[in-house]
């Protein structure tokens, strides 16, 4: 599966892989409408394609993502003294709230490699992934405070989570540019790797994956969001009841007999 590679968004699939790749490296790949249609129909195909396994995204060139492309006509400002408001809660509400919820909710894991600098939604993005895997170039930046904005595209919600209040407060109002190797350091991605190592440890991060129990995986990222905001109590009853379901699941039982076979095992469920 190819398309061509003047395409907003490159999708290719090699084994249960599936690859998204953002194309607009002109432009620092930057989202428009367009490419934020194109993105969440690719992230909408591989969660219902049972051959994807796994998922990874990155970006083109120089560049992760350096966010909203202001250029687009969607969000881009009119001036002089007759000039209207834009009103970016409409781009929001229509484009970057349904894929924030599509990717949080996407029924295999998501690997993201970040290729360089992650800013404003583009960051938001790449947090939003399951595994974030960045180059020792790669950098994050909260830019929305420079143009009168706030971190959106789920931006507050997983700042907080991933460095605290004090950090995230840091981050959003200053605006300054985060290493990835202190992203790491801070707890805000997984692993840091040098330039020329990033595309090989992230394939092979989405290939371990995609030969691991899926369903497992999913619940596994769906009970450590969901504990952010239970009591202890109530985050075992849900931690039992889901273990419940996945031990009549085939996977277990594969896996099960795969221990005692002393083999690797080969998980089907989704």
């Amino acid at each position: 599966m190819t398309q061509s590679t003047d395409a907003p968004l490159i999708v290719s699939q090699e084994g249960a892989v599936r690859f998204l790749t953002l194309n607009r490296p002109a432009a620092l790949n930057a989202f428009t409408t367009g490419l934020l249609t194109q993105l969440r129909q690719a992230l909408d195909d591989a969660g219902k394609d049972d051959s994807v396994r796994a998922v990874l995204i990155t970006g083109a060139g120089r560049a992760f993502c350096a966010g909203q492309d202001l250029s687009d006509p969607m969000v881009k400002p009119e001036f002089g003294d007759d000039a209207q408001p834009k009103d970016i809660g409409h781009l929001l509400d229509n484009y970057y709230i349904p894929m924030a919820l599509q990717l949080r909710a996407m029924p295999v894991p998501v690997v993201c490699a970040v290729n360089g600098v992650a800013a404003g939604a583009g960051a938001s993005l790449a947090l939003g992934c399951d595994i974030v895997i960045a180059a020792e170039s790669a950098s994050f930046i909260q830019a929305f405070s420079k143009i009168g904005l706030i971190p959106d595209c789920g931006g507050t919600w997983l700042l907080s989570r991933l460095v605290g209040r004090a950090k995230a407060l840091q981050m959003a109002m200053l605006g300054d540019k985060l290493p990835a190797a202190e992203a790491v350091q801070l707890g805000l991605i997984a692993r840091c790797v040098p330039d020329a190592e990033l595309a090989a440890t992230a394939h092979a991060t989405a290939l371990k994956l995609a030969t691991m129990p899926t369903r497992a995986l999913v619940e596994t990222r769906r009970l450590i969001d969901e504990a952010m905001n239970l009591e202890f109590y109530d985050a075992l009853k849900l931690e039992s009841r889901l273990q419940s379901q996945l031990g009549f699941a085939d996977d277990y039982r594969e896996g099960a007999q795969a221990f005692f076979e002393k083999r690797a095992p080969k998980f089907k469920d989704r």
